[in-house]
């Protein structure tokens, strides 16, 4: 059974109070990467694997897409969605990313924003991204990187005072199920090296267009100055794919 963290009373408010919880896409620091890595969005029909509040499914309503769908494991999460501007372009669905199902090339563009994660079978889930996707079709996904990833704890090395010294990697070939925390709350992720985030990608079929691995966008440091210490490690790669024509 797939975890719903975000189902969770405390943990939803918890994650209420990001900043991109609060105020968007513009309190992203990764956004400004991903959205330059989307192809053109008009006319299309766009896919939300892990939608949460719905911000990239109501941009690609704005950017013109013929249809949107979001998917979320989380009710509060499509709850949040519903309750914001209604456009009769995008239709929510509960279920977990890994278990939707659509027809064959449903799909121009298949976005997931920091979701991935979460999923234990990657490689089964490329392949059905794959044959969502009509012909010339893209799959642009964020989730965290794996140097991040790597170690349970998920944490700096902090001197006496509290002074972060450097991010540890360990264990990184070790891949699968670490047992973390996020937002004060146990939270089960899955690891995975860079080579498997790629080659599962190859396997299922796809060409590889472009990869980033972005800091923070610089005119966040102002409002966020514990942002710059982004900088200092990948916290996030960034994937353009696409299914050949």
């Amino acid at each position: 059974m797939q975890q719903n963290k975000y189902d969770d009373p405390s943990f939803f408010e918890n994650y209420s109070r990001m900043p991109r919880s609060q105020e968007g896409l513009g309190a992203a620091g990764e956004w400004p990467v991903l959205r330059a890595m989307l192809p053109d969005l008009r006319g299309k029909r766009v896919l939300d694997l892990g939608c949460g509040y719905g911000w990239h499914c109501r941009y690609a309503a704005d950017q013109g897409a013929l249809q949107v769908t979001g998917v979320d494991l989380s009710a509060k999460m499509l709850e949040k969605a519903r309750s914001y501007r209604f456009s009769p372009l995008i239709t929510y669905l509960e279920s977990p990313v890994e278990s939707v199902d659509f027809p064959p090339g449903s799909f121009d563009v298949v976005i997931s924003s920091l979701a991935l994660h979460y999923v234990a079978d990657y490689a089964l889930l490329c392949k059905k991204v794959f044959g969502f996707l009509t012909a010339g079709g893209c799959f642009v996904f964020s989730t965290e990187h794996p140097v991040f990833t790597a170690r349970a704890e998920q944490d700096w090395f902090v001197d006496k005072e509290g002074n972060r010294l450097h991010w540890p990697v360990d264990h990184y070939q070790q891949e699968g199920r670490r047992d973390t925390r996020f937002l004060g709350h146990e939270v089960i992720k899955y690891h995975r090296t860079m080579a498997t985030l790629l080659n599962s990608l190859l396997q299922a079929g796809f060409s590889i267009l472009e990869i980033a691995e972005p800091g923070p966008d610089p005119g966040l440091y102002g409002r966020y100055p514990e942002m710059v210490d982004e900088t200092r490690r990948p916290i996030f790669v960034l994937v353009a794919a696409r299914k050949p024509e």
